[in-house]
C-alpha cells in the first residue's frame, strides 16, 4: 500500500451561471491522499460547453 498518492476523480455537477442558468458540468478534481485520507485538492475544473452567443448585429435585416 502507498502513503501518499493521487487520485483524479470525475462526476456529474449541476452548475448554475447566471448568464445561462443551470447546467450539467462534468467536473474532475485531482486529490492528494495520505494512507486514504484526502489532504488536498490540487486542482479542480469543469468541462462546460457554451452555445454560440446571439448577436443583435447579425439578426438585423438590411435593405
Amino acid at each position: 500500500m502507498k502513503f501518499i498518492y493521487i487520485k483524479r476523480e470525475s462526476n456529474t455537477k449541476e452548475l448554475y451561471r447566471t448568464r445561462n442558468g443551470l447546467k450539467k458540468s462534468k467536473v474532475t478534481s485531482i486529490t492528494k491522499y495520505f494512507m486514504g485520507i484526502p489532504i488536498k485538492t490540487m486542482h479542480t475544473y469543469r468541462q462546460i460547453y457554451y452555445r454560440r452567443k446571439n448577436n443583435a448585429v447579425e439578426k438585423m435585416l438590411f435593405i
